[in-house]
């Protein structure tokens, strides 16, 4: 998986290209973690995304609840995939998703 940052002051944007998965999902854990300081807007865009797994998961929810205390985050341009996988395990009830 590659992952591009953007930050413009507090809005951060993370674009993970790939698959999160098992594998992948450390490394997405590790970028999240090393960048949330001073962050009050996260966005993650998934234009490039191909797949998440249950690891992905909770990665991204761990994303939302360091984000509750200090601001909020949303996903972008999921493909029909990931959207179906968020409607079932419940996430789309959750997350913020466009």
């Amino acid at each position: 998986m590659t992952i591009n940052k953007q930050q413009n002051g507090g809005a951060l944007v993370i674009k993970p290209e790939g698959r999160l998965d098992t594998m992948t999902a450390p490394e997405l854990e590790e970028e999240v973690k090393r960048s949330l300081d001073g962050v009050t807007d996260l966005t993650f865009d998934f234009e490039k995304l191909e797949y998440v797994s249950s690891a992905g998961l909770r990665v991204l929810f761990s994303a939302y609840r360091a984000m509750r205390g200090q601001g909020t985050m949303k996903i972008v341009n999921a493909n029909e995939i990931i959207t179906e996988v968020f409607d079932v395990t419940g996430f789309a009830d959750v997350l913020r998703t466009n």
